[in-house]
């Protein structure tokens, strides 16, 4: 059975930081994009930043892009989401996903894209 379990998620301060982790059970995604999205409150859930399988060319959206850091760790089968310089508006629940596709050079950034999905993780950033 596949899982997705994030983790790192907690309340800090305007400017803080926090890293976030994702670890994936269950199979291997070595070869499969991974990505972050979150959704705050009364909104939709939307692309935060996404690790093409090689590990080359992230994507990021561009109102986290100079603050926020993916990488990932194949051996470990865990991707991570650095969040540096919070602010109020990065207050949400961040979702890591797996994309069952192999070997895809450009990641997606749309949820549709993503096949596995985890619980999620809250993120508040107070001001």
């Amino acid at each position: 059975q596949v899982q997705l379990v994030e983790s790192g998620g907690g309340l800090v301060q305007a400017g803080g930081s926090l890293r976030l982790s994702c670890a994936a059970s269950g199979r291997s995604f070595s070869r499969n994009s991974m990505g972050w999205f979150r959704q705050a409150p009364g909104k939709e859930r939307e692309f935060v930043a996404a690790m093409p399988w090689n590990g080359l060319s992230p994507l990021y959206a561009d109102s986290v892009g100079g603050r926020f850091t993916i990488s990932r760790d194949t051996a470990k089968n865990t991707v991570y989401l650095q969040m540096n310089s919070l602010k109020p508006e990065d207050t949400a629940h961040y979702y890591c996903a797996a994309d069952l596709l192999q070997f895809r050079r450009t990641p997606p950034v749309l949820a549709g894209g993503y096949d596995y999905w985890g619980q999620g993780t809250q993120v508040t950033v107070s001001s």
